[in-house]
């Protein structure tokens, strides 16, 4: 059970994590008492650990309304331009505790709880995740929101508010086995439902030209039904809206077409229309052209720009009457933001609302709309870009698709008009793809309906310009623009870190939660062994604390003064998961061989989702599985190497093992990770990387000095040049003796006694069709895990560093804070190096 806080450590919190006043813990008690008794209506004789957690939610909700109220009437009063965040998929993992810290609520909250006799970690641990994403784009939207709220901007975030979000991952017999996500079943406290701004949203039907202009007419109806949440900024009042819509059918679905007979069937049809919020495509990474999600792709955007106009239009708090009707100056006041092309379809949306309903003229339309919105690439993997088939948007959409032809006639005619007889040209740069499947590159209308266009890394937005788009930026090179990725720093470190946080909130104050350009103050203590010696303190605090979680689920004897090695994000090939299950397997053969050698212990932690359509993730999954089971059993091995997989990695699990890790593994193929936001989250929290210089790896490395990032394998055009020659990894095979023995390891059944084939999938596509080239960079890779432990080692005052001329300790790098595990100078509890091997 949490215990209240000493005079010293409350002195140490107050500016973090909220002042005590006596007065705000007997408020939050009383507020406690009343939802338990009132809203949950439940005694202290009967309620439940759920209903404790319910009740301390609303009680934490009850101080955001006043400010969530007053923050929208100021921006009715103000009119300032507001930012419309479109997005398909919000990760916003738990709320509690991230809204107690930007209230200030935490320490207020913790006392208040422990006065109660509960216990606070158990009942933030109750709360569900809210896991609408899959990934670093869904991720990168709630860090967003977050971070515009704490800087005090009119932001709005739209998505879809699926009953069941990203599957839940159980780990049967070392396979991934998926679970829907029922997130919503206790209910959701943070959410309020608004039927009174409940919008329709058109399917299907036809569309007639009239002399008055277009009209889709016999069209299938679903309504929206928007949910809003709460998004507090940090310690500054105010609280935005996250407004995420749940698809109703209207009250005459279906029952129209029926005669009265058929009255049961038709009111069970209506989940036809509700299926379209029903659940989260859980791809990352790959497009999927089914009807559904196209569905969902337009319902989000045409009840947001209803919305949007609607906003614009008023101008009183709480008023609906139209107060602008001329849309001059509608870029001016409304900026779009579109999450991927995923929402790519809110530009004919637009186009339609302005040309066939407020009656603009096609030009003054299309300037508008270039004006408002902008586009956000996320990827330039091309299984991913979206091409939805014409026949299909056509069905679905049959207004939008004319639209669609307009706009890529017009932007035709002025290629056609700069490039005479280019026709190459026209058919590269064309928003319609001919040839098999007549298809729409959603991509291309993004660049073509947006004033700016960025890639979300240094090294992403250059291969953005250059190679994926590079006609569309030659036209129009200053569209083209760099936004590299960011993490709040509010969940990432004060939330999940609170030690480390504290720590440096007492060396240079607590300005950098907002602002982390001054952790750069951190460059007085590097001398400083005290503050060194305090940090290295927090870490071990951290990994003992993580393993003891890790036993409890796992019942893995883990040794917390090991190296702990952390791979975690989704699987996927390019991510090359299976670059790191080669790196155990050598080192787990090293030990073998020689048991008494000097080894640095390390627990290996991988963790991630595999579509559950991905054949090859999912068999990666199963290998990492297998490979682990033969390490953490073989005696000879004992606690110097262990390998963990995490079963249904997700922020909340994020928020554990983030803070523990000494090891942040970051080895895409150079040139096929847009950014990666994991990267810096380990960063912020005194992990050092190993990294390929790929994503937002190039500008840490920038930032940190290459020297203190521990960097291997091919750059971008080394890769390129490998294409050039052709990619034989038969070569690298023959070459390697420790890749041979790993690779020969898998194929023989190793790994999987009872089925010898098991992997023969793996390792064919090793060898004849791996597009990520692991066996090209396997060579780097390992020689750079031996810098990894060699200054591991070093850093703990234990070793000596190769090449040393007087053999003795080396310094780790000049400018480097020390984010081992090991106090300096003191010898690790179970470390080899303290003499004999660990048992």
């Amino acid at each position: 059970m949490s215990r209240p806080l000493s005079d010293q450590e409350r002195r140490k919190q107050i500016s973090i994590r909220g002042i005590v006043g006596a007065e705000s813990v007997a408020e939050l008690k009383r507020g406690f008492n009343r939802h338990l008794h009132f809203t949950l209506v439940k005694d202290r004789n009967v309620a439940t650990p759920r209903d404790y957690y319910f009740a301390l939610a609303h009680t934490v909700r009850d101080h955001l309304v006043g400010r969530w109220i007053r923050t929208q009437q100021y921006y009715y009063e103000k009119d300032p331009k507001r930012i419309y965040y479109l997005s398909l998929e919000f990760y916003m993992g738990r709320t509690l505790q991230n809204t107690m810290i930007n209230l200030g609520l935490q320490n207020a909250c913790d006392e208040a709880i422990y006065q109660l006799g509960l216990d606070m970690e158990e009942l933030e641990e109750i709360e569900e995740d809210a896991g609408l994403g899959n990934g670093g784009l869904g991720r990168l939207a709630a860090c967003f929101l977050d971070s515009m709220a704490t800087l005090g901007l009119a932001a709005y975030g739209y998505g879809i508010r699926y009953e069941y979000g990203i599957f839940n991952q159980k780990i049967r017999d070392g396979w991934q086995v998926e679970e829907a996500d029922d997130w919503l079943r206790h209910g959701n406290p943070w959410e309020k439902a608004r039927p009174e701004y409940m919008l329709p949203v058109h399917f299907y039907g036809r569309v007639e030209h009239t002399a008055t202009g277009a009209k889709w007419v016999d069209t299938q109806v679903v309504l929206a039904l928007p949910y809003d949440t709460p998004v507090p900024g940090y310690l500054n009042n105010t609280v935005n809206t996250m407004r995420l819509w749940s698809a109703r059918a209207p009250n005459d679905f279906n029952l129209r077409d029926f005669n009265v007979g058929d009255y049961i069937q038709a009111v069970l049809d209506r989940n036809l229309a509700e299926n379209i919020s029903r659940v989260l495509y859980p791809n990352d990474n790959f497009f999927e052209g089914k009807e559904l999600r196209l569905k969902q792709e337009y319902f989000v955007v045409a009840a947001t720009l209803q919305d949007i106009i609607r906003r614009f239009k008023a101008s009183k708090f709480g008023s609906t009457d139209s107060v602008r009707t001329v849309f001059d100056s509608f870029p001016d006041q409304v900026a779009i933001q579109l999450n991927d092309t995923h929402p790519a379809m809110a530009i004919p949306e637009l186009m339609r609302i302005l040309v066939d309903i407020e009656k603009l003229p096609w030009n003054k339309a299309w300037d508008i709309t270039k004006r408002t919105f902008a586009y956000t690439n996320h990827t330039v993997l091309p299984e991913a870009l979206e091409r939805w088939p014409v026949d299909l948007v056509e069905k679905l959409l049959p207004r939008h698709l004319q639209i669609i032809y307009e706009i890529n006639q017009r932007h035709l005619d002025h290629i056609a008009f700069l490039f005479p007889n280019d026709v190459d040209r026209l058919q590269r740069m064309s928003l319609i793809e001919e040839g098999g499947t007549k298809r729409i590159n959603m991509a291309h209308l993004c660049i073509v309906g947006s004033h700016a266009v960025n890639g979300v890394a240094k090294i992403h937005s250059e291969i953005v310009k250059t190679q994926v788009f590079q006609d569309f930026a030659a036209l129009e090179p200053e569209k083209f623009q760099n936004k590299t990725n960011g993490i709040t720093p509010r969940r990432w470190l004060l939330l999940c870190n609170p030690g480390l946080a504290e720590l440096i909130a007492e060396k240079i104050g607590e300005d950098y939660v907002r602002d982390l350009s001054q952790l750069t103050k951190l460059h007085e203590c590097v001398d400083d062994d005290l503050f060194i010696r305090e940090v290295a303190k927090v870490k071990q605090e951290n990994k003992v604390k993580f393993a003891l979680y890790l036993e409890k689920e796992y019942k893995v004897k883990i040794n917390p003064s090991s190296m702990f090695d952390v791979h975690v994000k989704r699987i996927h090939e390019y991510k090359r998961q299976l670059m790191n299950c080669l790196h155990i397997i050598t080192m787990y053969n090293r030990i073998r061989r020689d048991p008494v050698k000097l080894f640095v212990p390390r627990t290996v932690i991988i963790g991630g989702k595999a579509a559950p359509g991905y054949h090859m993730a999912k068999m990666i999954i199963k290998l990492i599985n297998a490979v682990a089971q033969v390490v953490n059993s073989d005696p000879l091995v004992g606690s110097k190497l262990k390998v963990i997989f995490l079963e249904n990695y997700r922020v909340s699990l994020a928020e554990k093992v983030i803070p523990a890790t000494d090891l942040s593994e970051q080895i895409s193929t150079a040139g096929t990770e847009a950014s990666g936001t994991g990267n810096m989250k380990f960063m912020l929290n005194g992990a050092l990387t190993i990294g390929t210089m790929d994503g937002a790896n190039v500008e840490m490395a920038e930032e940190a000095g290459e020297e203190n990032l521990f960097i291997f394998g091919m750059r971008m055009e080394d890769v390129t040049e490998l294409d050039r020659e052709g990619y034989d990894a038969q070569k690298y095979y023959d070459q390697l003796p420790e890749l041979k023995e790993a690779i020969d390891q898998i194929k023989s059944g190793f790994f999987s006694p009872e089925e010898p084939d098991l992997f023969n999938d793996v390792v064919n596509m090793l060898f004849h069709h791996d597009r990520f080239k692991v066996f090209a960079d396997y060579e780097a890779y390992v020689r750079c895990q031996e810098k990894v432990s060699e200054l591991y080692l070093v850093s703990a005052g234990l070793g000596t560093r190769q090449g040393s001329s007087d053999g003795g300790t080396t310094s780790p790098p000049q400018g480097w804070v020390c984010a081992c595990t090991w106090v300096p100078g003191e010898v690790a509890p179970g470390c080899a190096a303290a003499g004999s091997p660990p048992s």
